[in-house]
């Protein structure tokens, strides 16, 4: 077993972005401050779920990841890791222990979300939807709203309006952050038999789609700062959405590899804005 394929298998740089959502659902709830302690393990636990939903992912569509340039470089496709039964059980031990953990150090409705989180991507998104229709992506995004409303409810079991409303960011957020990474990979989907968007509709609708989809996502961004939030989260908010608004123009002029992957990595860049901006309001404010 090669160990350094570990990150990859986990999905581990998707795994913090999840647990940076869940701290921010954490932060913008209303309610007693947890422990240090308690903190951490909520954290953990989302990040001991996604990650085990991301291995999941691999090890069901080992036979998809061989098909595609992108991905038939992770650890299921080159042998470095051989399936088995022993993988499921594994995966299912740690989305059962990052239950356990959320459970003890809040409460079991934070748990949930941990499970349903998981749940989602992995059988949801992976097994139900993604072969099916170029609707995986859209409900998929419900994993990282689980994440933000697990944070806001180890706080309290019933979410405040600006955690809901950053759970519906993080919906909106999915997919014109996938579908342009789609666009880049279109013949890669396409060889593949997945349905993504724009293998169904072209990359010149499916980047029109990225463009409406981060209006949307923008403008919902800015929800949170008219229940409560203060100028730190909109300027990170604007500032983030609005380089991903450019980088989506781009796209809808040009719908090439390049400009998709520009605005991949520009749903990041407002990922980061929002996630850091709602820490950092509630940490001054």
């Amino acid at each position: 077993m090669d160990l350094r394929a570990l990150p990859d298998l986990f999905k581990l740089r998707i795994g913090v972005a999840i647990a940076f959502a869940a701290l921010a659902g954490l932060a913008v709830q209303a309610g007693p401050a947890l422990a240090p302690w308690q903190v951490a393990a909520v954290t953990v636990s989302v990040l001991v779920a996604s990650s085990a939903a991301g291995a999941f992912n691999q090890y069901v569509e080992r036979d998809l990841d061989a098909r595609m340039t992108r991905t038939r470089g992770r650890p299921f496709v080159t042998g470095r890791f051989a399936p088995g039964p022993a993988w499921p059980r594994l995966i299912a031990a740690m989305v059962s222990g990052a239950f356990l953990l959320a459970a003890y150090a809040s409460n079991l409705v934070a748990a949930a979300y941990v499970f349903l989180g998981a749940f989602v991507y992995g059988v949801v998104y992976t097994v139900w939807l993604k072969r099916r229709t170029w609707w995986n992506i859209v409900v998929g995004g419900l994993a990282g709203s689980c994440a933000v409303l697990a944070g806001a409810a180890a706080v309290s079991p019933v979410p405040s309006p600006p955690a809901l409303a950053l759970a519906v960011v993080l919906f909106l957020w999915t997919p014109p952050h996938f579908w342009s990474l789609a666009i880049a990979y279109r013949e890669d989907y396409a060889a593949a038999g997945v349905p993504m968007l724009p293998v169904v509709v072209g990359e010149a609708r499916a980047a029109r789609a990225v463009r409406a989809g981060a209006w949307l996502l923008v403008i919902a961004s800015l929800t949170p700062a008219a229940l409560g939030l203060h100028w730190v989260y909109a300027a990170a908010a604007l500032a983030g959405g609005g380089w991903f608004l450019l980088k989506c123009q781009a796209l809808v002029a040009r719908p090439c590899r390049d400009t998709a992957r520009a605005s991949f990595h520009a749903s990041l860049v407002q990922l980061c804005g929002v996630l850091l901006g709602a820490m950092l309001d509630t940490a001054l404010f």
